[in-house]
């Protein structure tokens, strides 16, 4: 599943991904285990309200290395092209 992210048009971090949610653009979001729920937790609420499924990934490092980033990140999301 991971896979996607590198295949597939994405933005990576909080700010991005809830901006993507927010304007209908997001298809999948990735959110890591590890992150700080009271960062993580107003974007889960927002992929409820919108519909959008939540993949959970163990942690941000991973997360991270999926996206092709040197470092970890909290969250990221495939974009509708």
């Amino acid at each position: 599943m991971l896979k996607e992210l590198t295949a597939k048009k994405k933005v990576v971090g909080l700010k991005q991904t809830r901006r993507a949610v927010a304007e209908g653009l997001a298809e999948r979001v990735y959110l890591a285990l590890d992150a700080d729920p009271l960062l993580t937790e107003p974007l889960v609420q927002l992929c409820r309200e919108a519909g959008v499924c939540i993949t959970e990934v163990r942690t941000m490092k991973e997360l991270g290395r999926a996206c092709a980033i040197a470092v970890g990140t909290a969250a990221a999301a495939i974009v509708a092209k």
